[in-house]
């Protein structure tokens, strides 16, 4: 479960597993831009995700990975007004093993938050009066 809770201004916060994850909106948008906005670290994980596979395989295969990087990029349907292609240049050191290449692409292919993308997953939405 996450809760969601409302701090004032714009700023939006989710607590879950112990953490809090803090919210606002660019001041454009009303908020006071004091933390990402929703969408930001949506975009976020997609990246991250990625790269938490590929660090896992090379962590696996005792290949250093300090000098990987993932540049994220995104296509956007101006007519829809939504993103419609994510793109992940994953940028390999000079030393990384070529035969590991696209195994490392594959890895990032696994990532969660893409595979969940991908399922279309439904979204049921209702409101409750508190107790």
């Amino acid at each position: 479960m996450i809760e969601i809770n409302f701090e004032g201004g714009k700023v939006v916060t989710a607590t879950l597993n112990g953490h809090i994850i803090r919210t606002d909106q660019p001041v454009v948008n009303g908020g006071n831009n004091s933390a990402p906005a929703p969408f930001d670290l949506f975009l976020a994980s997609i990246g991250t995700c990625a790269g938490i596979y590929i660090k896992s395989f090379c962590d696996r295969r005792q290949i250093p990975s300090d000098g990987i990087k993932i540049i994220q990029t995104m296509e956007i349907d101006h007519e829809r007004r939504l993103s419609s292609v994510f793109k992940l240049d994953i940028q390999l050191p000079p030393d990384f093993p070529e035969k590991y290449k696209e195994a490392v692409i594959n890895a990032a292919e696994l990532c969660l938050v893409k595979k969940t993308m991908y399922n279309n997953p439904e979204f049921i939405i209702t409101a409750t009066s508190s107790k």
